[in-house]
C-alpha cells in the first residue's frame, strides 16, 4: 500500500482537538482532567490518613495505587465532561 492513502486513512482521527480556551490560550482537556484527578487523589490520600486506613496501603503498593487512582479518576472525568 503506498504511504499517502495509509497516512490519510491514519490522520482521519486527528481531524479536530479538543482544547478549552483559558485567557485566550487553548489547552488540551486532558490537562484538566489530570490536575483534577491529582487533586482528587490527593483528597482520597488525606481522607485515608485521617481515618487511620493509610497503613492498610502499604508501602510498596501506596504508590502504585496512588498512580492507579490517579488514572482512573482523570480517565473517569474525561469520560463525564468531555464525550465527543
Amino acid at each position: 500500500m503506498r504511504p499517502a492513502p495509509l497516512s490519510c486513512l491514519l490522520l482521519g482521527g486527528c481531524a479536530s482537538s479538543p482544547s478549552i480556551g483559558v485567557l485566550g490560550a487553548f489547552f488540551p482537556d486532558w490537562m484538566f482532567c489530570i490536575l483534577g484527578a491529582l487533586v482528587l487523589t490527593a483528597v482520597v490520600h488525606a481522607l485515608f490518613r485521617a481515618a487511620g486506613r493509610l497503613p492498610l496501603l502499604g508501602e510498596r503498593t501506596a504508590p502504585l495505587i496512588h498512580a492507579a487512582l490517579t488514572s482512573v479518576l482523570a480517565l473517569g472525568a474525561w469520560l463525564i465532561f468531555f464525550k465527543n
